[in-house]
């Protein structure tokens, strides 16, 4: 089965975004169903593992390298669904994830990037976002709780902000996992049909379905105006949670990838240590 790069295709390219414009329930660059990019995806996770433990192998020699993976969408988006399938494939012991909530009051007497600061992953490790810094030109734009000329200045400190990460070593994954309104509204129907995913729901969530465009548009400026070179927007077609969890995947297999991780080279004498090993007496 021949399937395209799908690192490439999901790629945001510059210019005006117009989100309507790309199927939320396409699956570009794989020509395969449900079953065979489950098995897709397990199949990379042996690769992945590895790759992982060189990044974090290289972070305890002096490396200052790492991975920022940012996960944004509307509800239902599947971020849970892409930290369990997608980053559970790698060793817990090397990922940082932070779920940026609601700002605490001591967040709040501070800029909208000081909690954000806090949470950039150290080297070696893949640090997460669930949700980030994006949320304050997102739902803070949606609902008016900055002035315009302030969400203007957050566009280009956003900018200013990955492009100091990328010069101090990390390397950014940008994810805009896109849902279409029906989909989102199956999701949220399964969660109240289901008892076991009555503690998943929010009403909330309902009641921000009802500003869906102004969402939509808040997503689109966003996309627009924080597609760098230096870390770009991949639009990931999430109706699919199979291929949204895959689609992640190979984002995140080709970044490490083109990393070119390197074991680190013993700093002792291999061959002395081997003959003490060898040389040791029995223990009792």
């Amino acid at each position: 089965m021949s399937n395209a790069k799908i690192s490439r295709l999901v790629r945001l390219p510059a210019g005006p975004v117009d989100l309507t414009a790309l199927d939320s329930h396409a699956k570009p660059g794989f020509k395969g169903g449900k079953a065979a990019g489950r098995a897709a995806l397990a199949g990379m996770g042996s690769e992945l593992a590895d790759l992982q433990e060189r990044l974090w192998a290289e972070g305890t020699v002096g490396s200052a390298r790492r991975i920022l993976l940012v996960l944004q969408g509307m509800d239902t988006s599947g971020k849970g669904g892409v930290l369990r399938h997608t980053v559970g494939l790698v060793d817990p012991q090397g990922v940082r994830i932070t779920s940026f909530k609601a700002p605490t009051e001591e967040e709040l007497q501070h800029d909208f990037l000081w909690r954000i600061e806090k949470a950039v992953p150290q080297p070696g490790f893949l640090g997460v976002f669930d949700r980030s810094h994006y949320e304050d030109v997102l739902i803070v734009k949606v609902h008016e709780w900055a002035d315009a000329a302030e969400i203007e200045r957050r566009y280009d400190a956003i900018n200013d902000f990955e492009q100091r990460l990328v010069d101090e070593g990390t390397v950014i994954i940008k994810c805009m996992l896109h849902v279409g309104p029906a989909t989102q509204r199956e999701r949220l129907q399964e969660r109240l049909d289901n008892p076991d995913k009555h503690w998943k729901f929010n009403s909330g969530d309902i009641d921000e379905r009802v500003l869906w465009p102004a969402y939509r548009a808040a997503y689109e400026v966003a996309l627009e105006r924080t597609n760098t070179d230096v870390a770009p927007w991949h639009v990931i077609p999430s109706d699919r949670k199979w291929y949204r969890n895959l689609a992640v995947a190979h984002l995140l297999r080709d970044a490490l990838r083109a990393m070119d991780l390197q074991w680190p080279e013993a700093d002792f004498d291999v061959d002395e240590q081997k003959k003490r090993l060898a040389d040791e007496a029995p223990l009792i």
